[in-house]
């Protein structure tokens, strides 16, 4: 039986500073970006990658950012285009790639239902006989009737989630749907994946959290700088994903205003992971206080712009969100030029391990997230027994358990 999905030689090659036109009957539908190219370097976000998936197989796409993970989603769900190579699709396939992808924002919820499964090729018949299944599961009834502009980002996930999962496609792909929504929204995605999977149709899913990956999945791709370092199963694959470890990149810095994250209102120029002496390192004891400074350049004036990181340990379990909100530009208009601020944790909170976190820079009120850079920094958890200052393991020896151990003030009553 030949596969379902057959990847041969398959390259893409950016321009840094490029803005990319993407090419899908659904952006097009929903008249997504289209500007000028800029001049700039190359850059090879593939690399001559090739694979083949069977029908009925559940994939991991596993890679740290910028290993070329959603660049090969994009590819093979016909967003953009590859430079070299080719992609053989036998099936339908519907695609989850970003909040909002395919929809358009004047219409209402239930009319982006129908021209969805309309684009997926269905008759009007069999989106009328999964309507009801798809709002039941989307928690969206009361707002199906309302344009999906007013819709939160939560609620077009869940409404856009229900939509690919539920008209039936031979191939599901889903890049990071687990990023937004509440832990039982997510548990209800990885069991309807599971569900597809189960029922023989393929699923492609890409995520940071391995453990969902591994839940769902039965066979892995490693993705690294562009190029598949391995292909197998599940297990065996993120083994090794884990075993790679943390690269030891506690600082990221954008040298072009261009290519930095964010929009014509903001963009993030540098993320940096500080001690006490403010200098940059990726290695700290439990005993210090860890800092994450960051500098911004605001190029429009009078936004009110709300910080946020997500920090998550190398198995991709969110340890903690943290927002700007004692900051005055949490309620107070912004300026423009160049900032910085930082954020602590405190000392005697993370456990020994490795960490990374994203960046955002939004704000929910207006329902608009200026930018949101994912694993931008990395950095390592350690213990020395050797120090004069008490954690909480005292004297015990070996692996402590828990996401974090606080040390707690016990007292005698």
């Amino acid at each position: 039986m030949k596969p379902i999905i057959e990847v041969r030689n398959l390259s893409k090659k950016y321009k840094i500073g490029e803005r990319q036109r993407y090419l899908s009957l659904r952006d097009s539908v929903s008249n997504i970006f289209s500007k000028k190219n800029t001049e700039g370097s190359d850059f090879w976000a593939l690399d001559d990658v090739s694979f083949d998936i069977q029908s009925g197989e559940s994939v991991g796409i596993i890679g740290r950012n910028g290993a070329g993970k959603s660049t090969l989603l994009k590819i093979l769900s016909r967003i953009t285009p590859p430079t070299r190579g080719s992609v053989i699709l036998r099936g339908r396939m519907a695609s989850l790639l970003e909040v909002g992808t395919g929809f358009h924002s004047e219409l209402t919820g239930r009319e982006n239902v129908f021209m969805n499964g309309s684009i997926l090729g269905l008759k009007k018949r069999e989106i009328e006989a999964k309507f009801d299944e798809i709002v039941d599961f989307s928690g969206v009834e009361q707002f199906i009737d309302t344009p999906l502009k007013h819709y939160s980002s939560g609620m077009q996930l869940r409404l856009a989630f229900a939509v690919a999962a539920h008209l039936e496609p031979e191939i599901l792909v889903i890049d990071e749907v687990l990023a937004v929504g509440d832990a039982e929204f997510q548990k209800r995605c990885l069991g309807k994946m599971d569900e597809v999977s189960r029922s023989g149709r393929t699923v492609l899913f890409v995520s940071h959290n391995i453990r969902a990956i591994v839940s769902v999945c039965t066979k892995g791709i490693f993705l690294a700088d562009g190029k598949i370092v391995e292909v197998g199963g599940i297990e065996k694959i993120s083994n090794q994903y884990l075993s790679s470890g943390m690269t030891n990149n506690p600082s990221k810095k954008w040298h072009s205003i261009d290519i930095a994250p964010g929009n014509d209102i903001v963009r993030i120029i540098e993320v940096s992971i500080i001690n006490n002496d403010f200098y940059c390192k990726s290695d700290f004891k439990s005993i210090e206080p860890i800092g994450i400074k960051v500098k911004y350049r605001v190029l429009r004036p009078n936004f009110i712009l709300w910080h946020g990181l997500n920090l998550y340990n190398v198995e991709g379990l969110n340890i903690f969100d943290s927002h700007s909100i004692n900051l005055d530009s949490y309620t107070i208009p912004h300026k423009t030029g160049e900032f910085e601020i930082i954020a602590w944790i405190p000392e005697n909170l993370l456990n020994e391990g490795s960490y990374y976190l994203n960046y955002a820079i939004f704000n929910h009120n207006d329902r608009i997230v200026h930018l949101h850079e994912k694993s931008v920094v990395y950095f390592n958890i350690y213990d020395n027994y050797f120090d004069d200052k008490i954690t909480t393991r005292g004297a015990s020896k070996g692996s402590f358990p828990g996401l974090i151990r606080p040390l707690l003030k016990w007292e005698k009553i």
